[in-house]
């Protein structure tokens, strides 16, 4: 198991056989190669060179078409992860183009229900 970490050193997930696993051990996406795509199959980023999910500021999209969504595989189980992980590497500092989706927009790796509050009727 690798931890990732956001820019800040915060641990935020863990990355296993090809999954990344948030800090409790929930899957929450998957690699393919080194793109990074939600349990729902949106790309989330890549996975840089130093473990951190990156992706460009202002994406590029062809033709002004979204791009779809990828085949989700099946669903894995609960891990559990390490009650330590080592401390942060320090990372350099990124260029304007580049976003680290932990810090930036870590929404993305939760379903709707996760981000709206249930409803009681």
């Amino acid at each position: 198991m690798q931890p990732i970490y956001s820019t800040n050193g915060k641990w935020v997930a863990l990355l296993h056989e090809g999954h990344l696993y948030d800090t409790c051990g929930e899957w929450i996406a998957w690699l393919d190669g080194k793109e990074v795509y939600t349990r729902d199959g949106t790309y989330a980023g890549f996975l840089s060179d130093d473990g951190r999910v990156l992706r460009e500021r202002v994406r590029r999209s062809r033709g002004g078409v979204t791009p779809p969504l990828r085949p989700v595989p099946l669903a894995r189980s609960k891990i559990r992860p390490p009650a330590i992980v080592p401390l942060a590497p320090l990372f350099a500092e990124l260029p304007w183009k580049l976003e680290d989706v932990f810090e930036e927009e870590p929404e993305v790796f939760k379903y709707i229900s996760d981000l709206r509050p249930d409803w009681e009727g």
